[in-house]
């Protein structure tokens, strides 16, 4: 009995009892902020139709049937055909296993970017710093749509080179942002007490800044998934990524863009990026709200 209190009081127990403590408070919270959980099941239905992507479409969203070309929505095609026959919802289906997952790798890749980046800058300062920002500053001083554009076409049209432009837009952002994160955790005073006990640098930035300055990268990286769909569908949209007959939704976007009484050639693609970038709009305000305390 008597090893089972010394071993409940251990720091180590304690530290993961306050950790539970703290993730049960973090979820019950949640409820509070309804626009996080609508724009976290926007993007799941999403997911599952990416997953579940040969289920769910009826046809091969390659299939040609000239004799159903330019077809209106219907029951047996319900977002209508394109001008070669090939059903719409099929491709939008498809489309998701394009948009999302690459939205998502390009996220990931720009927040460790230039995360690592901006925290290796705004705590160890100097020409590291100096080094990182600057070419930050010049990446942020073009507009990211032509400086996409321009990457894009230098590289050649394709879905890695239109993903790698985005990566290349998007990761001094995080690096500016996860600085100033940096510069603000690092002046603390138990950043000073762990350094006047003599814990390593590398240490310190790891176990101590890094934890207190995830948050608003978080929110960032969840609305910004959004913000790589609509980047990457735009430079479909040019001819500079996704090429034919690949179901991309700004491809397809682009297919109709000269058909104006064919509304459903444009219309079920855009939709299908607008409830994207609107769950992850919802999503990212819900997690401002929620690990944001002084958020009002």
């Amino acid at each position: 009995m008597d090893k089972v209190i010394v071993a409940a009081d251990t720091p180590t127990n304690l530290s993961a009892a306050s950790f539970g403590q703290r993730l049960r408070a973090l979820l019950k919270s949640t409820r509070h902020y309804p626009e996080l959980w609508v724009g976290a099941v926007m993007l799941a239905i999403w997911v599952v139709v990416v997953i579940f992507a040969p289920q769910i479409a009826p046809y091969d969203p390659l299939a040609q049937n000239l004799s159903d070309r330019l077809d209106p929505p219907s029951a047996g095609h319900l977002f209508g055909t394109d001008e070669l026959g090939r059903d719409i919802f099929s491709r939008v289906v498809y489309g998701a296993q394009i948009s999302l997952p690459t939205a998502t790798l390009v996220v990931i890749v720009s927040l460790v970017v230039g995360s690592l980046l901006g925290a290796l800058g705004g705590y160890f300062g100097g020409v590291v710093d100096t080094l990182i920002m600057r070419v930050a500053d010049v990446t942020l001083a073009f507009p990211s749509i032509v400086l996409a554009l321009a990457i894009s076409a230098f590289l050649g049209p394709s879905l890695t080179n239109a993903a790698i432009a985005a990566c290349i837009v998007v990761w001094p952002e995080y690096a500016r942002l996860m600085r100033s994160q940096v510069l603000v955790v690092r002046s603390h005073d138990y950043i000073t007490a762990s350094r006047s006990i003599g814990v390593r640098e590398l240490d310190i930035l790891v176990r101590h800044v890094l934890p207190n300055a995830w948050s608003p990268l978080i929110i960032k990286a969840a609305l910004d998934v959004g913000s790589i769909i609509l980047l990457v569908s735009a430079l479909s949209f040019l001819g500079l990524g996704v090429a034919p007959p690949t179901p991309e939704w700004g491809a397809m976007i682009s297919l109709g863009r000269t058909k104006f009484y064919q509304w459903w050639l444009a219309t079920f693609p855009g939709l299908a990026i607008l409830t994207v970038i609107l769950a992850c709009n919802m999503l990212s305000e819900g997690l401002q709200n929620l690990l944001d305390p002084n958020y009002p």
